[in-house]
């Protein structure tokens, strides 16, 4: 039972947009030099693990604040079905938290073959940063998630340190990984603040009590029209990029998906904006891959 309640919170349905990032980052990588199988193993672990330690602070920082009441929109977790109880999620999220640690590590010494030097040092810096962003979205006496920031941190852990990064970690060039990704990065961080602002519209009712989002300060047209402008925003950058270096255009197989979401953002409100969640989730991930298989 207690495997059952771990693994619904670590909401697993929410991986591809993680992994959307890196491996449209490994992709490019690809593109301009060799890649390291175990790099690419460990990038692909450690990604994970810090989408699922996000999720289980979440749910941890969300119940500690008294914001997941019976009113939330969304799917009840184990912590608010009374299936794990806090101390043990909190046991569950330090383990969580060493596994990104010692899969980010063994990243880096794959990738460097050392943890020692200026470019391991700064990735460890970096992935020690992407694991206090995880953890204090919700979690913590002052998180960023409830000052109305998480699209800013969304757009820069999920778009560009993750497109980014999983190139440069594969091909060790900044200014090459910068010319190249930093479009497709852009277009991955658009399309990831979409899932949040979907998540934080549904959740509106709930989350008025005590938090801030920028779907709170826009209203529901506010965060309708939000939502549309993250999405064409994503696809621009993207259209952007292949005019600038080229590739084939298989990502527009995907645009019916995106009209399909657009649709339901604007025909639907509360309990069913739910399953608007995962079928962007799911578009952004067929939109990395295509766009990687283009390259």
């Amino acid at each position: 039972m207690k495997v059952k309640a771990c693994l619904k919170s670590m909401r697993l349905r929410t991986l591809p947009l993680s992994l959307a990032g890196v491996m449209l980052g490994i992709f490019i990588a690809a593109t301009r030099g060799d890649t390291s199988l175990p790099v690419i193993v460990t990038l692909v672990l450690t990604a994970s693990l810090l989408q699922i330690l996000s999720n289980l602070s979440n749910e941890l920082g969300d119940t500690l604040h008294g914001t997941d009441t019976d009113e939330r929109q969304g799917i009840h977790y184990s912590l608010q079905d009374g299936d794990i109880t806090i101390p043990e999620m909190k046991r569950l999220i330090f383990i969580t938290a060493i596994s990104c640690c010692v899969c980010g590590a063994l990243m880096v010494f794959f990738s460097f073959g050392t943890l020692f030097g200026l470019e391991p040092i700064l990735f460890i810096l970096l992935g020690a940063a992407a694991i206090w962003a995880a953890m204090h979205y919700t979690l913590g006496d002052n998180p960023y998630g409830y000052r109305g920031l998480g699209d800013v941190f969304v757009f820069i852990f999920f778009g560009l340190v993750s497109v980014c990064g999983s190139c440069c970690i594969c091909i060790h060039d900044l200014a090459d990984t910068f010319e190249h990704c930093i479009l497709p990065a852009c277009s991955i961080g658009f399309f990831s603040i979409g899932v949040l602002n979907i998540n934080n519209t549904r959740d509106m009712k709930s989350d008025a009590a005590n938090r801030t989002t920028t779907a709170i300060k826009l209203g529901v047209t506010g965060a309708r029209i939000y939502q549309t402008v993250l999405i064409v925003l994503g696809w621009v950058a993207m259209i952007a990029n292949t005019l600038w270096h080229g590739g084939a255009v298989w990502y527009l197989f995907t645009l019916p998906l995106f009209i399909a979401h657009l649709k339901g953002v604007w025909t639907m409100e509360g309990r069913a904006l739910d399953k608007m969640l995962p079928m962007l989730v799911m578009s952004t991930f067929a939109f990395s891959l295509t766009v990687g298989l283009g390259l």
